[in-house]
């Protein structure tokens, strides 16, 4: 080659040689808070991925802070889509583990007591939860996404720099979180005050970082970038139209003083930046429903401004460089446990700790495994906090660091009950019911309860809950209860001769053993006696008095999803009492119970398969007192409540209902159902005159909201003996 064209040839390669040699712009991104709004930033992540912009280091607040510190971790834009589209917002921002994780106990409270918010007693005084929210199933989620950087507490070495913003609740100062746990961190900046319980870290109370900066473009530019992404995904302000309630009112003077801070950080955005405003003018802070459509509207925002991310791109083979520098930081090896410790201040817990946590020592870092005994352990209801971290002692060994906080409304409490029906007849009944738990009364979980009910069916109950063992769970249980019912009794041509008041009291000893959180067996020996008296009807019937000694026997499965309305999930329970006369005055009796229930559903479509049956398997005619009644809401629809009774009864139901709506926004929602059900079922004196022949067929339509005080039906049912019945019913229906 001549000496001239070797000269112009390496004159016009040098600025592309010089463009190679040039380091690539360093990339900031700024994601700011605003709830379910929050999920744009998944969308611009993934636009930022297909068109290989690098990004160099991350600043969020509250949701911005989740989905930032998820990349942050090393989690692809694709691997945060899939995982936040996946998942049931409305369990996972649920204040407890679903019903499927807890104990058998708390679920037998869950069926009697339908009110969800308890109420805490704490130095005598009455006290609601800091939060709607414990945020107990949002951190094991963030958990598990971020375990494979667990041991990094350095949030520069992280596969990208991060930092989350949070607010101090006593000084109202911005807290920029740069080290720590990770997770903690997250969890802090998303806790909206009176929503989400605050996080304690390092001597603070964190609450939402919107509060003090809800834009944190400072931050990211004091990282050392050259260039910044700032995302604003923020709270919008509503027209006079829209401000119609006080909630609206509220949020939207929270609303001002977050855009104020915004507007500040907005002005200091330069002309070299790329500012993106996802289109969310109708999107709700707090409907968690439409997570995927704002995904999707972040995507559109990033694409239209796709030319000037475009010039903050690198090539393919420097994209795939900085891919796997990002990998190798997730991907270290899984840490080995060496020990597990309690946290400082969780000592109260050290034995269940010891006892559920201990055998991973020595083991690698399992957290599948380790999650199944966080909700084993939080699921037994007295915890606001249950957590851990991989922590590091004075010699370098990796170890679990297991944090339990007990309830700070706690730990005693009080649930309540309220069932009511009316058949708009002129005939309607209540009972309202309130629990009293004194917890936590030794190490293992030990518990003294008392029940008082008011209304047709007076009650005043107490036991006290003695388990044997953590992880075996057996318990002994004395118990003693006084009660009152109304009883009908029937010729036997089904005419209604009188109706008694039944009152006893009973006491006696139970012995069990629940398996996992949703079998349990036990047995126990009751002692009762009392009175049957005519309350209504010929006052020349007997009354009689009772008292007997009670063998009791009970083999109980519940793993429903939900009491009111399941979507999932099966529940059986057979109970058997053998009672025997002590005064010689009446009749040995040997009863028997059996539930069965079983749900499934396909989107907004529910079906419920049901059946019920009793027994007094003596062939005498017994006592008034175990009469089986029927009738009202899905016992014979058709019929008014405890309508007929007899010595035996079967039922058998189907029910489908569709939810149709809700009737509130977000984590506030109270689905709406409309249904039908069909029954099939009867009363009989006789065993031998049990048939599907003589059963009676009845059929209702309903509507019903999965209420707060617990399942609210409206409907009519109709019995093919020509009887129609309306009814309102709160509360369990059979």
């Amino acid at each position: 080659m001549q000496l001239p064209r070797l000269v112009a040839l390496l004159l016009a390669s040098l600025p592309i040689i010089a463009a190679a040699a040039e380091p690539r712009l360093r990339v900031g991104l700024v994601l700011s808070g605003g709830g379910a709004r929050g999920a744009a930033h998944v969308g611009v992540l993934k636009v930022l991925e297909e068109l290989h912009v690098p990004i160099d280091a991350i600043a969020g607040t509250s949701m911005g802070a989740v989905v930032g510190g998820l990349y942050a971790s090393g989690l692809s834009a694709a691997e945060i889509d899939a995982t936040l589209r996946a998942v049931n917002w409305e369990e996972l921002l649920g204040d407890r583990p679903p019903r499927d994780d807890l104990s058998f106990r708390r679920k037998e409270e869950d069926r009697n007591f339908l009110v969800r918010l308890p109420l805490g007693l704490h130095g005598g005084e009455f006290r609601l939860p800091k939060g709607l929210v414990q945020g107990q199933r949002l951190n094991d989620l963030l958990r598990r996404l971020t375990l494979p950087v667990a041991t990094i507490g350095d949030f520069d070495a992280l596969p990208t720099r991060f930092r989350a913003i949070a607010t101090d609740l006593e000084s109202g100062e911005r807290v920029v979180l740069a080290s720590g746990d990770l997770t903690t961190a997250m969890r802090a900046s998303l806790s909206v005050p009176g929503v989400f319980v605050p996080v304690e870290r390092e001597g603070r109370l964190l609450v939402d970082g919107g509060l003090a900066d809800n834009l944190p473009v400072d931050v990211a530019r004091s990282m050392g970038v050259d260039v910044l992404i700032v995302v604003d995904a923020g709270f919008p302000l509503l027209n006079r139209d829209q401000l119609a309630t006080v909630p609206i009112i509220t949020n939207q003077m929270i609303a001002i003083l977050v855009r104020h801070n915004s507007e500040i950080q907005r002005a200091s955005v330069s002309g070299a930046d790329v500012l993106i405003d996802p289109a969310l003018a109708n999107a709700s802070s707090f409907d968690f429903r439409h997570f995927a459509a704002s995904i999707d509207k972040g995507t559109a925002a990033a694409r239209a401004d796709a030319p000037r991310l475009a010039s903050l791109a690198v090539r393919e083979p420097e994209y795939r460089s900085w891919l796997a520098q990002r990998a190798r930081a997730r991907e270290g090896s899984t840490p080995q446990i060496d020990f597990v410790r309690v946290a400082a201040g969780s000592e109260r817990y050290a034995r269940p700790i010891h006892d559920l946590f201990g055998e991973f020592a020595g083991r690698p870092l399992d957290g599948e495994a380790i999650g199944a005994r966080v909700t084993e352990l939080y699921g037994l209801g007295n915890l606001e906090t249950l957590d851990y971290q991989v922590v590091r002692d004075s010699t370098a060994r990796q170890g679990l660091e297991v944090t339990a906080r007990r309830n700070s409304w706690g730990p005693n409490y009080m649930r309540f009950g309220l069932s009511l029906g009316d058949d708009f007849e002129g005939n309607s009944a209540y009972n309202a019911t309130a629990r009293f738990v004194l917890a936590e009364m030794n190490q293992l979980g030990g518990e003294w309860t008392w029940d008082l009910q008011v209304g047709e069916s007076p009650r005043i109950a107490t036991e006290v809950y003695l388990p044997l063992s953590y992880r075996s769970r057996w318990f002994v249980l004395p118990q003693a209860k006084y009660e009152a019912r109304n009883v009908a009794l029937f010729d036997a041509t089904g005419r209604r001769l009188a109706e008694y008041r039944v009152k006893g009291a009973r006491y006696g000893l139970d012995v069990g053993r629940e398996f996992g959180s949703s079998f349990e067996i036990r047995a126990g020996v009751h002692r009762e006696d009392g009175e049957s008296r005519v309350r209504l009807g010929d006052p020349t019937l007997p009354s009689d008095s009772f008292d007997v000694r009670q063998f009791y026997a009970r083999i109980a499965y519940d793993g429903l999803d939900d009491v009111g309305f399941p979507r999932r999930g099966a529940s059986f329970f057979l109970d058997w009492t053998g009672e025997h006369d002590l005064a010689g005055q009446g009749a040995d009796a040997d009863l028997v119970t059996v539930d069965w229930q079983m749900a499934r559903s396909s989107g907004r479509h529910r079906g419920v398969l049901s059946a019920s049956f009793g027994s007094n398997l003596d062939s005498g005619p017994g006592e008034v007192r175990n009469l089986f009644p029927l009738g009202g809401f899905l016992n014979l629809s058709g019929l008014a409540p405890g309508e007929i009774a007899g010595r035996h009864f079967a039922i058998a139901r189907a029910i489908y209902y569709r939810q149709i709506g809700r009737s509130g926004t977000g984590i506030l929602d109270l689905p709406t159902y409309i249904g039908v059900a069909y029954e099939v079922g009867n009363v009989w004196d006789r065993r031998r005159d049990i048939s599907l022949g003589s059963a009676r067929n009845d059929f209702s339509v309903f509507f019903g909201v999965n209420s707060w005080l617990g399942p609210l039906y409206l409907g009519a049912g109709y019995d093919d003996g020509g009887d129609m019945a309306y009814f309102l019913s709160l509360g369990r229906s059979f």
